[in-house]
């Protein structure tokens, strides 16, 4: 993610209008037809305001406690139809939470909980994790 760790700052990933920019550059750059977005944590600044202004382009969403979700309305979320897997560990009470509550307006959305899992699930439980994104991408058209 530009900007954070010890990557270079991105000007344009400075607002919301210029990471939705950004990732559709990136995903035009990588040539993608209907990727399935998978946005941990941090990530959620980028595929979040992508995700509502370019939902019908992506196949799937995978959100796993990404922040941000406050910054949208339930009726922003209800409008979104991008099949969705919410997913996260249940040790994450601080995120977690939060982001369940304002992304379970998205209307085609599951839950999944991976047990014994912190914020980083997929380091936490990998098989879990694993098996929970497959069952999903399984179910795509």
């Amino acid at each position: 993610i530009p900007g954070y760790g010890d990557s270079p700052p991105v000007e344009m990933a400075v607002t919301a209008q210029g990471r939705r920019t950004f990732l559709d550059h990136v995903l035009q750059e990588l040539g993608m037809q209907r990727p399935v977005l998978v946005s941990p944590s941090m990530s959620g600044r980028f595929a979040l305001p992508f995700l509502l202004a370019h939902g019908d382009q992506l196949a799937g969403f995978v959100p796993i406690a990404p922040v941000g979700t406050k910054d949208y309305t339930a009726e922003q979320y209800r409008a979104v139809q991008t099949p969705t897997l919410i997913l996260y560990g249940d040790r994450d009470t601080r995120l977690a939470p939060q982001a369940l509550q304002n992304l379970q307006h998205l209307p085609e959305h599951r839950v999944a909980v991976l047990s014994g899992a912190g914020h980083a699930c997929y380091l936490d439980k990998p098989e879990d994790f694993h098996q929970a994104l497959l069952g999903f991408l399984h179910q795509l058209k």
